[in-house]
């Protein structure tokens, strides 16, 4: 069975940098997945989500992008690597790009990457997320659920959200859901 992980990254005290990791909460809270579906806050973990992106035979990979659009606008990338020569914001890009890189030299990288990136309005440090950016949160999701379902993947909506008690943000905090 095809392991699909999807990885948050970003940094929640800095604004709309933290989108990515707040995605991947959300989805995590509000929906069942298959065994073979992990849910990752990567946050801004660098190296070590080297572990997660060569367990996965797809990645699904939510951030906050700067591709010079208007605030809020929500971009989806058929692959990662196009995503990584877009301008970066945020000291967690550089990482992961990295980590790619090296997931692709040792011939581990998955099989299929695909970015849901919003673009940013603010990331300055203890301020909440943009008006823009949150009101993308509902079309986002969507965007994630619909490239599950494209991958064989059946997500079922919980009947009430899984509470994130303080356990199970420090296995977010520690990158693992």
């Amino acid at each position: 069975m095809e392991q699909i992980v999807i990885l948050g990254l970003g940094n929640i005290l800095y604004g709309d940098e933290g989108f990515g990791v707040l995605l991947a909460q959300r989805l995590y809270a509000h929906w069942d997945f298959p065994e073979n579906v992990e849910v990752v806050d990567g946050g801004t973990q660098g190296q070590t989500l080297l572990t997660f992106v060569e367990r996965a035979d797809k990645l699904l990979v939510l951030d906050a992008v700067d591709f010079g659009l208007e605030p809020g606008e929500l971009v989806l990338r058929d692959n990662v690597p196009a995503y990584l020569t877009a301008q970066k914001i945020g000291p967690h890009q550089n990482s992961f790009s990295e980590v790619m890189g090296l997931a692709a030299l040792r011939g581990t990288a998955p099989e299929h990457c695909a970015l849901i990136g919003v673009q940013p309005a603010a990331m300055t440090l203890a301020a909440p997320l943009s008006t823009p950016v949150s009101e993308s949160f509902e079309a986002a999701q969507s965007m994630a659920l619909d490239v599950l379902r494209q991958w064989g993947i059946d997500p079922q909506l919980r009947a009430q959200p899984r509470h994130l008690s303080a356990a199970v943000l420090d296995s977010l905090v520690q990158g693992c859901v």
